[in-house]
């Protein structure tokens, strides 16, 4: 195979899956602008009466509310902690540092019907289940491998003669932690809390098993709506979702930039 030939079929692929992955979501953000009242697409018309609908429901407000909470907590409790132990695995030669990167891969190869049955076990034993603050922290849990690895990129790119330097001028650990380490991680940390607010914000079965009719999240609330009837302004609610994860995605670039971003994965 000739190399314009594997160009082109490159290229086709790379098309192909843009495509792929690109066609759900024109179809929920088209069908959000639809006139008829149920979900249809190509849609018939074109209004935003759907949005206002939406702005306008209070069920779908609180829950967002909800939601923003449960990100907000998921975000506090996993950034220190995904940070110091991302550092921990980079920087020290830790005795059963190969056990705890496969321990780490724990949340990707149970399934998470089993996570989240055993964390409401186990707030249910501790009597907090109907509060938000324990499904952001299950949520932090349960996604917490994807900061640590952030982190963990960042900390092995960082130059260690800087650390070294600041210790030879008269800086103590925290001072050195501080002013040089913490800096340098900085660009995984951004990246890593990103996603976990991201992720957090559209988690839906943890939340399902971890919340009741009073502290439903927004994902939640769209299932329950949808048991009923479908109609846009559950095609609005969506795209609302995809514009969160495209802000998401803008912040990394001003903030971090998608180099280093891709790059920590």
């Amino acid at each position: 195979m000739t190399a314009r030939s594997q160009r082109i079929l490159f290229w086709a692929l790379v098309w192909f899956c843009i495509l792929i992955l690109s066609v759900p979501t024109v179809i929920v953000v088209g069908a959000s602008f639809t006139t008829a009242n149920m979900i249809s697409f190509p849609p018939e018309g074109f209004t935003l009466k759907w949005y206002g609908k939406i702005a306008l429901a209070r069920d779908l407000q609180q829950a967002f509310v909800r939601s923003l909470i449960v990100s907000t907590v998921c975000l506090i409790a996993s950034v220190p902690v995904g940070t110091l132990a991302g550092l921990a695995l980079s920087r020290f030669k830790l005795r059963f540092a190969n056990a705890i990167q496969i321990y780490l891969l724990l949340p990707f190869t149970v399934p998470l019907i089993g996570s989240g049955i055993g964390m409401m076990l186990v707030f249910g034993e501790w009597r907090v289940l109907g509060s938000l603050w324990p499904v952001g922290v299950a949520l932090a849990v349960i996604n917490l491998p994807f900061i640590i690895w952030s982190v963990s990129s960042s900390a092995g790119a960082l130059d260690g003669d800087l650390e070294l330097a600041a210790s030879s001028c008269g800086a103590g650990r925290f001072e050195t932690f501080w002013f040089v380490t913490l800096p340098g991680v900085m660009p995984g940390v951004i990246t890593g809390g990103l996603l976990m607010f991201v992720l957090a914000m559209s988690e839906f079965l943890v939340s399902l098993l971890l919340t009741d009719a009073r502290t439903v999240t927004l994902p939640v609330q769209i299932y329950n709506n949808i048991r009923s009837i479908i109609t846009p302004d559950l095609a609005a609610v969506s795209s609302v979702f995809v514009v969160i994860a495209l802000l998401a995605v803008w912040l990394l670039d001003r903030l971090v930039g998608l180099e280093i971003f891709l790059k920590s994965k």
